[in-house]
């Protein structure tokens, strides 16, 4: 059965003040049976369309289809959710505001209001994915960076400026603050939020929970709150800003149940990498993973924010924790104020939102139990963020990747470097760095090693780049900021940097050596992705560990180490020094902590955080609705998307006569087809930007060149380690054109069949789109002339961008495979059923049609999972859909 919203509408006292909300249990007792059993993230979803009804925004169905979850806890009905607000990293804000700005000119040229373009929520634009570790081991390594941020990225910072006056709802945070799904999680988030509404005795304050919608894909970190928030590319984080709803089948929810407590020397790091490898095992893609236990209580928030942070890593669209007293200390250590507190508190308890131990479990779809007391000392690699090994197999997990991987070394060396030499050591990346057990951890061993009179090896890179200000000043607070100083750590700058790729560039002589003799180099890092190729283009493997090790592998400057049994090093005396006797000591970690982090460091440095630097308040970006394109520039051209748009969309039509662009293997991820790092010499983003006069050390990065398409589709698929099975002995942008069977970087081929008016498809294994929320993935996709990518499954974000760049998502049927079908790329596919009004999920046939003319049909399965995916696909694209509403709703009126 279903209710009214407005019928659940109670009132509530708590830190003193009086509010509104549409209660859960108030549901139940008026006849929505089971809510009480329902897991704590589905609760949410339950208000969110309670709410939406009450306001007159959704029918009563979607409260049907949350409710009736319960029958078999499947994923089969589809609802609509509304984010409360939303987040973006620079990286995909930039492209965002770019393509709001486009569509805001497609409006006045189909005779629209552009302003009816504007966000409708409150969205944070977090500038923090432009910054590079060029400087690195000095003291002003941080300031450096950042001069060299401002100058790199003045024409996007101002038209940034630009946009903040244009957009209402618009809130940049500056460069030099720190990451942004960190400062989420220290500052912006409130757990429950607040606004007026009119009810039946005039304006009311109405209180719900706090949800984001982020556009990039470890937004999940905030589940860690009790939010609920996850990952989406930037064209459904544009449309949600806009005040879309994000049309989504109410999902399978896997109960993770935690028991035990962690041994000690054990991290939060070793935790998620465990974690990450079993939740992967067990398929989580596209489903809630929520924890629960006994376990979670041995967890701090900062543990669980690891944990979650990793979501994407595990597949799973988000790991939620739900608020419990813990909750509630961190609010009150980051300096939360203390009625926004005591609200959190008093509504999670009325709602049945909040955990206590004897918190009866929830209804799951299936639970996955997890030992805390089995996690060891561990890394992941080298090149995949769920491959976990036990710290002491860690030089056997590189030496299988060498035999496999590895070109063969030239004769004779010039240089003492060999494979499996560590030359990036990074603590970065919010997953670790917003944890200061970890943080105080690493500044403890190098303390530690510093008194044996262990030193970090000549040939490795070393940086620290802070997901906030806040770690650095309890780093400094401490003392232990001078030991990780003396072995090259100090702070490089505060935004993803190395996690992200943006590395910098190595000392020229571990540069030419790598270069000259064929090396396979490692890089270590406290990140959440090591993808090939993701964190320098010259490093072959990455493994990915705790603050703490990555100290202690800069200080052995091999892989090949093992850690766990062989010394680091020598102390001053020559006695051998492991790995045990340097390790900081728990107790130690906790007394620290509790010294040094405070409530009024956290008030103290979010008090300035929209301030940013002289150079950054400077910047003049212009003034106005629209926005002026400048004909010369390289990094801010108009995307070309709106150019042909029409009024009315044209019914797709089914693909005929395509051939294959592409065909890769499983896993291949966003960083493989749009990879955000260094333009490499020789790939044809670069040779393009060198024919425009400018030079190598101007290139900046793929992520800042994100609004010049030009750019842009030449790095698709063009990572330097992509490997297309049509040319399997090329690194590259690589493909074959046919039927002359000429090889050419996969952009000129596109283009040359553009001309020739043939459709494209790629074909892939599983997973494929893994990693990042990356929606220049799809759209230099869409650019290329792709009509359909068909795979065997797909990864959630990729999917759902492919969708919004009207490009056709496939599946083949269980058992089939591009291997079982035996393609080479040499074939003909026709793909039918695409025109007219198919259905969510529908099954279209495909005829293959070989190089010697055999034919053969399969049935492939349509990956448009709901009404508004078709919808989307349609329109061409989610923008082109939200223009064309907006159009509609402008003319009507």
């Amino acid at each position: 059965m279903s209710i009214g919203g407005s019928a659940t509408r109670r009132e509530l006292r708590a830190g003193g003040g009086v509010f509104d909300y549409y209660s859960l249990a108030a549901a139940q007792e008026l006849g929505l049976a089971g809510v009480s059993r329902l897991p704590c993230s589905l609760k949410v979803v339950l208000e969110n369309v309670l709410r939406q009804h009450a306001e007159g925004r959704a029918d009563g169905a979607d409260i049907a289809a949350v409710a009736g979850w319960l029958a078999r806890r499947r994923a089969e009905r589809e609802i609509a959710f509304r984010f409360t607000r939303v987040l973006m990293p620079d990286s995909s804000g930039v492209p965002l505001l770019g393509d709001l700005a486009a569509m805001r000119d497609a409006m006045i040229r189909l005779g629209g209001d552009p302003t009816r373009l504007n966000p409708s929520v409150p969205v944070d634009l977090i500038v923090d994915h432009s910054v590079m570790v060029d400087a690195y081991g000095a003291p002003d390594a941080a300031s450096r960076n950042q001069a060299l941020e401002l100058r790199r990225n003045a024409e996007r910072y101002a038209f940034l400026r630009w946009g903040a006056q244009a957009f209402d709802n618009l809130r940049i945070v500056p460069p030099g603050n720190g990451i942004c799904h960190q400062i989420n999680l220290e500052y912006l988030a409130r757990v429950v939020w607040t606004s007026e509404r009119e009810g039946p005795e005039g304006m009311r304050r109405i209180v719900y929970p706090d949800s984001v919608l982020g556009m990039d894909s470890h937004t999940a970190m905030i589940n860690s709150l009790g939010i609920l928030g996850w990952g989406v590319g930037g064209l459904e984080g544009g449309a949600g800003a806009l005040g879309e709803s994000v049309a989504m089948l109410v999902p399978e929810v896997i109960g993770c149940r935690l028991t035990g407590k962690p041994r000690p020397g054990v991290t939060s790091t070793d935790l998620v990498l465990t974690v990450t490898q079993a939740l992967r095992r067990h398929k989580v893609v596209d489903k809630f993973v929520e924890y629960f236990g006994p376990g979670v209580a041995e967890l701090s928030l900062p543990d669980r924010a690891t944990i979650a942070n990793m979501s994407p890593e595990n597949g799973a669209t988000m790991g939620f924790f739900p608020v419990d007293a813990e909750t509630v200390r961190y609010l009150r250590l980051t300096g939360r104020d203390e009625a926004q507190v005591a609200l959190v508190e008093a509504y999670c308890r009325a709602q049945g939102l909040w955990r206590d131990p004897d918190t009866p479990p929830a209804e799951f779809t299936g639970v996955i139990e997890i030992d805390l007391s089995a996690v060891e000392p561990s890394v992941s690699g080298p090149s995949r963020p769920q491959d976990r090994v036990p710290l002491g197999q860690a030089p056997e997990a590189f030496r299988n990747f060498l035999s496999v991987s590895k070109k063969r070394k030239k004769e004779s060396s010039t240089s003492s470097l060999k494979d499996g030499d560590v030359v990036i050591a990074a603590i970065t990346s919010c997953t670790n760095t917003s944890n200061p057990s970890v943080m105080i951890g690493a500044g403890l061993l190098a303390r530690n090693a510093i008194a044996r009179g262990l030193k970090t090896r000549s040939w490795v890179k070393t940086s620290l780049s802070p997901g906030s200000r806040v770690v650095a000043d309890y780093l400094a607070r401490s003392g232990l900021q001078a030991s990780l100083d003396a072995l090259g750590f100090q702070p490089a700058g505060f935004g993803c940097m190395t996690c992200m790729g943006n590395s910098g560039p190595l000392p020229a002589p571990v540069a030419e050596a790598i270069e000259a003799d064929g090396l396979a180099t490692v890089a270590v890092l406290s990140g959440n992705r090591n993808f090939e190729g993701r964190i320098h283009p010259a490093v072959r493997a990455n493994f990915l560990a705790s603050p703490p090790l990555v100290v202690a592998y800069a200080l052995v400057g091999s892989v090949l180490a093992d850690l766990a049994n062989a010394p680091l090093g020598e102390d001053r005396e020559g006695r051998p020094v492991y790995l045990r006797d340097i390790w900081p000591d728990g107790g130690e970690i906790r007394r620290i902590t509790g010294e040094v982090v405070t409530p009024a460091l956290f008030r103290e440095r979010y008090a300035t955080i929209l301030e940013g630097t002289p150079q950054w308040r400077a910047l003049r970006g212009g003034t106005g609705t629209t926005f002026p394109w400048a004909a010369g520039s390289t990094f801010i051209r108009r995307p070309p998307f709106f150019e042909d748009m029409t009024a009315m969309p044209r019914e797709p039509a089914d693909i005929r006569g395509a051939r294959v662009l592409a065909m890769f293997g499983d896993m291949f991820t966003t960083d493989h087809i749009s990879p955000i790092g260094v333009i490499s010499a020789g790939t044809p983003a670069a040779e393009y930007l060198a024919s425009l006069g400018i030079a190598p050390r101007d290139f900046v990065n793929y992520a800042a060149r994100r609004l010049n398409h030009d750019v842009m589709i030449r790095g698709t698929f063009a990572s330097v380690r992509v490997r297309n099975e049509m040319t399997p002995d090329v690194e590259g942008s690589s493909t074959v054109h046919y039927p002359d069977g000429a090889r050419m970087p996969i952009h000129a081929a596109a283009a040359r069949y553009r001309n020739e008016g043939v459709p494209l498809v790629v074909i892939a294994g599983a997973e494929y789109g893994a990693g990042s929320s990356r929606d220049w993935a799809a759209k230099g996709t869409r650019l290329l002339g792709v009509r359909a990518v068909i795979a065997e499954t797909f990864e959630r974000i990729h999917r759902s961008n492919l969708v919004g760049m009207g490009v056709l998502p496939l599946q083949f049927p269980n058992g089939i495979t591009r291997k079982t079908l035996a393609l080479t790329g040499t074939e003909l596919f026709d793909i039918a059923g695409i025109s007219g009004n198919a259905a969510p999920r529908s099954e279209l046939e495909c005829t293959i049609t070989r190089a010697d003319g055999r034919r053969e049909t399969l049935r492939l399965l349509s990956r448009l999972d709901t009404t508004r995916d078709v919808d989307y696909f349609r329109h061409g694209g989610l923008l082109h859909h939200v223009v064309r509403h907006r159009l509609t709703r402008e003319v009507a009126a």
